[in-house]
């Protein structure tokens, strides 16, 4: 059986608060081969790891990210929000999938600096939100995109050949076994989003997609070990 790439996400949250450093060494102690994550910018145009809009959910204030230097995210939160080339220091060890949430060419451009100031373009993806992946494409040609899909309509062909993906990033009750065919007919591979039962994990596997997303990455890194595609 073809191994399947085990994605955490946002880290490990089930054990340590979810985007942060803690959160996502916690998840390659756990055998993650990829950690996704969520960017997004501060006032002052530097990209951090936050999934919401605001600090609210997990810090408590109700303030936007946007609103914010990184220097006041950094005191809001007491360090807990990292920004983006912090935490591509403490992935280093796995892939890294970059979500970008919001349509904004803004946020993929410092989102790509980041990743070349660091030297990280070799073990990054990026998927997220179509106008923001579609920034990705024209700044980096080479860029390796999982596009990320919610609709029972299948991508256009126009989308994907704008948009080259390597992946189509399905939410999990998506996913078919005409969905695999008809991706690999379009040259893709099939990921999954965001699965955290056992038994899902392995109807998802038995389908034979190539990725799967979790909170409960020491579990699907069981699961993929009993299927013999870990």
């Amino acid at each position: 059986m073809a191994r399947v790439t085990a994605v955490a996400h946002r880290g490990d949250p089930y054990r340590a608060r979810e985007n942060t450093l803690a959160s996502f060494r916690s998840a390659i102690a756990a055998g993650a081969d990829a950690i996704e994550l969520d960017v997004r910018t501060t006032a002052d145009g530097v990209p951090v790891v936050l999934h919401d809009r605001t600090l609210k959910r997990l810090w408590g204030r109700d303030v936007p990210v946007a609103a914010l230097t990184a220097a006041e995210v950094a005191e809001a939160t007491g360090g807990g929000v990292p920004t983006l080339a912090e935490a591509l220091a403490v992935t280093a060890p796995v892939r890294t999938l970059i979500d970008l949430p919001e349509r904004s060419p803004a946020l993929a451009g410092a989102a790509l600096a980041v990743v070349r100031e660091t030297g990280a373009g070799a073990r990054v993806y990026y998927c997220g939100d179509v106008g923001a992946l579609r920034a990705v494409r024209a700044a980096d040609p080479g860029a390796e995109i999982a596009l990320t899909w919610k609709r029972t309509a299948r991508p256009r062909d126009t989308l994907l050949a704008e948009l080259r993906p390597r992946w189509l990033n399905y939410r999990f009750g998506l996913i078919t076994s005409a969905t695999i065919e008809q991706a690999a007919a379009r040259g893709c591979a099939v990921a999954a989003w965001t699965v955290d039962s056992p038994r899902i994990m392995r109807r998802l596997i038995g389908l034979g997609v190539t990725a799967i997303t979790s909170n409960r990455v020491a579990t699907l890194r069981r699961v993929l070990r009993r299927a013999g595609a870990g």
